[in-house]
């Protein structure tokens, strides 16, 4: 432990990282560490870098293994550190400790979720025995905390496990909170200071301030999901017109607290009006009884109108607030409660004029962000998620909103007339003079684009428009021309105009328009302006994954002609940037690579070489500095898949992919570049699966390494790494057993991934492979060691997904048909294990499973039922006899739906229906421990069951044979058991299923 402050620095050293973080993750496991790192944030003597790293490296261990249970922190540990955050968090109260005490109090949110309140009950007393009616630097700390805790409740689902922990918190926490809030607001609103020490100087009043921020964001985490009697009980004292907290916080504006006229970041008043709208816009639609008892939004909404009208808050740092105030008003016109107050034309024209046209207008500093900063311009002006996945509105999205919010309640009439009021002399005055008046008619395509608008989704831009408006005439008469206008002769934003306006209105035009407007948007792809370029990337790629149905629009006969010359213009953008980080930073527009090898296909045979090298070398250089998980994740997608379809189209060439895959891969994996090895894995999963006949020595030569402990300590390795070596299985597996690979395979699967409710999916699926491939000969040494881990696993910590995937493995060994693998193999060895054991899983477990079998899993398990039922000597014996006709009775439910019997295969031909999970643009990515799937790399399954086509006549067959091996008699009686135990209320069905075999009974 003494070398801790040493290796933490180390962590922050490029050059040494890898060593650091190998060197800490040994010692994290040993007794005390927890604790001890704790200690080290805390110790005033250590370096601050020290202590800062110390702090980051608790949270990452609370994130990633508190709750592990292959390689767990000691409980005791755990226990440690639960009774020491909270002081931890207090003790680092100054405002010098700010960003360490940030991530101790992201340590406690994360810790929270798992072990409050069954293993932390002491929580919430110790947060609230520690909040201070003096003490404001404290009561922030503690606030921070408590709302880092309560905010996962936003986006929880309804159920009694959420709302015993809401009560719970709510019974101890809310008059504490409400006390604080009354107190702090009072010292914030009242004059003179009733308590000068609290209030003065500045800084003090500052914390105050801070402290009413966090408040309201409690207030909104209390009330998200239902609302508390106590905040029912103090509605007026909060919402009152003119005297509640509320519309009085709205009006206020202390000038000691006033920003800086250039400082972008929103002051505290400012971030104090944007919660009480959050909180007021949350009410609307949840509580609107609540409102209806006073006028309550009326209030708020005038409130809003004197904040924001006529261009009030003109500032950046105002952004914010200026969105929430301008969503508040969508809110309230969309719940159709105060028609009265937004009904009148003139009310909807002094929208129009005072709340809508000034807030659409481009300001300066996004002039500024267009030249400067042109991926947030991106990101922002087509609502992208951010790096922390957090959706933020502008202000002309928000006054957009507005506008869509009149013409979906409503007012589509009044609205429609009233803004082409402004739309139309806004594009006269662009016609009097064009270089001086282009922000005139950005506004009025904007402003059109908002009224047109009756549905939207960011994956298939507009879904219903508005009927009064016609798009495709608008787009002929004023935006096409600045589509093909040449680079110069028009102002770069009225460029970006219109290819948004393809990208918004896709689905409204025709596939022979889009067809005739996609060479348009190619040579935008040459342009020297970084977002018009990028605009027409990204919507070149919306168009390409436009569906109708289940199938997409456009195929490879429709880009046949374009496409090799259109990844050439990408690629070409791409390479041309300075650095690895700048080669990265553009995902749109490897991702447009990526949607036009999936559509191109075969089609980019002629080329594929240049494609691939130029790839490779791309890859080469970000790998030295990876930096953006998105174009990773497309860059690595584009390679699967050119090799998925030029593979496809002629084996001959997967010669060609190995050689110019191999050498970077060895790279990857020697440097161990863990952002990419993932991605690896199941490349050489996917080239391995490619290999027909016998496997290659250089993949050989690699499966050694693979079946090494340190390779799986990654987690989003393993899915990767599992389909690795069911390939190596499927191809080689008796030389496997003959090396003793086998049972290397088998220890990661009953050690590291079966013990793991993470991963125990994976382990079942390496078992099932191992079953399914290596000789029942050679698995009869491994098998009873595969079942008591398995049962093992089932005493100590069973789940319902677990025990589903026990039965479904059960039932896939009995259906497989291989020789010597009949039901009494796996019957056998349970019974060597215990005598008469088999019965009670069969009873316990399996029957009780199957009739829960997803859909995809039915077929596997009537098949293994069948088997068992008709092959099994066991099942002709005491005691197992006597489960048989309850394992008929399910049986005979899983044939009252005989369409899910079929065994469904992937749409192996149509690899974007996968890849809607790729597209990134409604997620957030970024470098985590989780597996990054590639949708190009995966084939369609064969069915392990595909010898059965006819379920039904499998059936018939089996019973019949059955019935010649144990005699009509026996089986008869074995029938009429059947229908008795299923009891009057099923036993007509059972009774039919019967019949249905056609023997005669």
């Amino acid at each position: 432990m003494a070398d801790l402050p040493a290796l933490l620095l180390a962590s922050l050293d490029p050059q040494k990282r890898k060593q650091a973080e190998q060197a800490l993750g040994n010692l994290s496991s040993q007794p005390g560490f927890l604790r001890h790192i704790l200690q080290l944030s805390l110790d005033t003597n250590q370096d601050r870098a020290v202590r800062l790293s110390a702090s980051v490296y608790l949270k990452n261990l609370t994130k990633t293994r508190w709750d592990e249970d292959v390689q767990p922190l000691p409980p005791q540990d755990k226990a440690a550190l639960r009774s020491d955050l909270v002081p931890a968090m207090l003790a680092l109260s100054s405002p010098a400790d700010k960003s360490i005490r940030a991530q101790v109090a992201e340590s406690i949110s994360l810790i929270a979720p798992l072990d409050f309140p069954d293993r932390w009950p002491t929580l919430i007393d110790s947060l609230v025995s520690s909040l201070s009616p003096t003490n404001y630097n404290i009561n922030v700390g503690v606030l921070e905390t408590a709302h880092s805790i309560f905010n996962h409740w936003r986006s929880q689902a309804r159920s009694d496990t959420l709302f015993t922990e809401i009560n719970l918190v709510l019974a101890k926490f809310m008059d504490p909170f409400l006390q604080l809030f009354r107190q702090t607001a009072s010292l914030l609103l009242t004059k003179p200071s009733p308590n000068p020490a609290l209030t003065s100087p500045v800084e003090n009043y500052a914390l105050l301030a801070q402290s009413q921020v966090l408040l309201l964001d409690i207030y909104y985490d209390f009330t998200c999901q239902d609302l508390p009697p106590a905040i029912e009980d103090s509605y007026e004292e909060f919402f009152a017109a003119n005297t509640g907290w509320f519309p009085v916080f709205l009006a206020w504006n202390p000038p000691e607290l006033k920003g800086d006229a250039d400082d972008t970041t929103p002051s505290l008043p400012s971030k104090i009006k944007t919660g009480i709208l959050e909180i007021s816009e949350l009410f609307i639609k949840l509580y609107p009884d609540q409102l209806s008892k006073s006028p309550a939004v009326q209030t708020l909404v005038q409130g809003v109108w004197s904040l924001i009208g006529t261009g009030g808050l003109p500032s950046v740092a105002d952004d914010h607030l200026v969105s929430q105030s301008l969503h508040f008003i969508s809110t309230a016109i969309r719940s159709g409660y105060y028609k009265s107050l937004f009904s009148s034309k003139e009310t909807i024209t002094s929208l129009v004029q005072g709340v809508v046209v000034p807030n659409v207008a481009l300001r300066e500093h996004e002039l500024e962000q267009f030249e400067d900063d042109p991926l947030e311009f991106i990101r922002l002006d087509l609502s992208l998620p951010g790096a922390a996945g957090v959706d933020v509105m502008t202000r002309r999205q928000a006054a957009a909103d507005v506008l869509q919010a009149l013409v979906g309640s409503g007012y589509e009439a009044e609205t429609t007339e009233i803004v082409y009021g402004w739309i139309t002399p806004g594009l006269a005055e662009y016609e009097r003079d064009k270089a001086g008046n282009w922000r005139a008619k950005d506004a009025a395509v904007y402003m059109l684009t908002a009224i047109a608008t009756r549905g939207s989704t960011t994956q298939h831009g507009v879904t219903s428009t508005n009927a009064l408006v016609d798009v495709v005439k608008f787009f002929s008469d004023n935006v096409f021309q600045d589509l093909q206008a040449q680079p110069g002769s028009i102002h770069a934003i009225l460029q970006v105009d219109a290819i948004r306006f393809l990208y918004t209105f896709r689905n409204q035009l025709t596939k022979p328009q889009l067809l005739s407007v996609l060479p348009i948007l190619v040579t935008h792809l040459d342009s020297n302006n970084y977002v018009v370029y990028t605009y027409a990337a990204i919507t070149i790629d919306r168009i390409l994954s436009i569906r109708q149905g289940n199938q997409l629009l456009f195929g490879q006969a429709d880009v046949r002609d374009f496409a090799g010359g259109l990844v050439d213009v990408l690629i070409k953008k791409i390479e041309s940037a300075e650095t690895a980080e700048k080669v990265a930073e553009n995902d749109h527009l490897m991702k447009c690579v990526m949607r036009v090898i999936i559509t191109a296909k075969q089609t980019l045979t002629p080329g594929y070489e240049s494609i691939l090298s130029r790839l490779v070398a791309i890859l080469g250089l970000i790998a030295k500095n990876p930096s953006n998980p998105k174009f990773d994740q497309y860059i690595f997608e584009s390679i699967s898949g050119l090799m998925r379809f030029i593979v496809g189209g002629n084996p001959a060439t997967l010669a060609t992919f190995e050689g110019a895959l191999f050498g970077p891969f060895t790279v990857i994996l020697q440097q161990d570049i863990d952002q990419y090895i993932p991605y690896v894995f199941q490349i050489l999963a996917q080239m391995l699966e490619l290999h027909t006949a016998s496997i290659p020595t250089e993949y050989r030569a690699l499966l050694p390494f693979l079946l090494t402990p340190t390779v799986w300590q990654q987690k989003g390795s393993i899915p990767g790494l599992v389909k690795l070596l069911e390939a190596f299985l499927k191809r080689d597996s008796a030389k496997m057993v003959a090396e003793g690979q086998v049972a290397s395979v088998l220890a990661v699967a009953q050690q590291r991934l079966i013990p793991s409710k993470l991963n125990d999916s994976w382990g079942f699926e390496l078992l099932n492979a191992v079953v399914q491939y290596v000789a029942p000969a050679d698995l009869k040494q491994y098998y009873k060691a595969i079942i008591m881990s398995l049962l093992t696993r089932m005493q100590t910590s069973k789940t319902d997904k677990y025990v589903y995937l026990f039965a479904r493995f059960i039932l896939f060994a009995m259906a497989l048909p291989v020789d010597g693998l009949g039901p009494d193999y796996t019957v056998t060895t349970i019974e060597e294990i215990q005598p008469q054991l088999w019965s009670q899983i069969l009873t316990n477990f399996v029957i009780t499973q199957v009739a829960k079998f997803p859909h995809k899993d039915r077929k596997v398990g009537a098949v293994g039922l069948i088997r068992l039922l008709t092959q099994s000597q066991y099942m002709r014996q005491e005691p197992s006899i006597r489960s048989w006709p309850n394992a008929f009775i399910t049986l005979a439910k899983l044939f009252s739906e005989p369409q899910h019997l079929v065994a469904s295969q992937k749409e192996s031909d149509d690899l974007a229906l996968g890849m809607t999970e790729i597209d990134f643009e409604e997620q957030a990515a970024g470098y985590q421990a989780a597996y990054s799937r590639l949708a190009a790399s995966e084939t369609s399954q064969a069915d392990p069951v595909g010898y059965v086509n006819d379920p039904q006549q499998f059936l018939v067959q089996s019973f019949v044979e059955f019935g010649k091996g144990v005699g009509e008699q026996q089986l008869k009686a074995l029938l009429e058991a059947s229908v008795q135990a299923a009891g009057p209320a099923e036993g007509q069905s059972v009774r039919s299923f019967v019949r249905s075999l056609g023997l005669g009974f």
